[in-house]
């Protein structure tokens, strides 16, 4: 199937084809960039809860460059929460406090995958919105008695093409929505491993 040919299908679906090209485009926009941010996002929890279990203090000179490093992300803010809360906070204040950063964080993870939960769902719709097109032109050369049975089925076999794209793209986006939702929950519960970490190491320094 030459291009020529592809195109002439294009235009046949009605434009569906069209829309879904740039649905893909879309997709793999947000699965790139999330992809990218969250395993980036991932590695840095990791690393800064192995800081925090070899230096709880945070006072050495590796840790501050830890920190300075990794300052945009979600984990080390939790942390910085606590730098401005004095040692005699209570400790059920201070949970409630990191409580309260920890949920102004959480809804930024899955920021953009909305796009391409939508991208899923339209995708097999617009196809098959397409091939419903492609078969009305299918069915359309039925006054041309003599081709009328090779033309129709050339044109079903066509018009499916746009059912085939829409599935395609649907089954790409599902693949990468729940890899990127289980990375997602990941760095959820790191944030929360961070938070009981630092309420332990706090409640052993006012124990002193």
């Amino acid at each position: 199937m030459n291009l020529d040919k592809l195109l002439t299908i294009a235009n046949e679906s009605g434009g569906t084809l069209y829309l879904m090209a740039i649905l893909m485009l879309i997709a793999l926009t947000v699965i790139i960039e999330r992809t990218r941010h969250l395993l980036n996002m991932q590695s840095a929890g990791e690393a800064l809860m192995q800081l925090l279990r070899e230096d709880p203090g945070l006072k050495s000179a590796n840790a501050k460059e830890m920190i300075q490093k990794f300052q945009d992300m979600p984990h080390t803010r939790i942390i910085q929460i606590l730098e401005h809360e004095p040692i005699t906070t209570s400790q059920e204040s201070a949970a409630d406090h990191l409580e309260e950063a920890l949920m102004h964080e959480v809804p930024m993870l899955d920021r953009s995958l909305w796009m391409l939960d939508t991208v899923i769902t339209l995708a097999p719709l617009l196809g098959l919105f397409g091939t419903i097109i492609g078969m009305f032109n299918a069915f359309s050369v039925l006054d041309d008695i003599q081709n009328a049975a090779a033309q129709v089925t050339g044109g079903i076999a066509e018009a499916l093409v746009a059912t085939a794209c829409g599935l395609l793209i649907a089954m790409v986006g599902l693949i990468f929505f729940n890899w990127l939702n289980t990375h997602v929950r990941v760095i959820v519960h790191q944030l929360e491993t961070i938070k009981v970490m630092l309420l332990n190491r706090r409640l052993g320094q006012q124990r002193i």
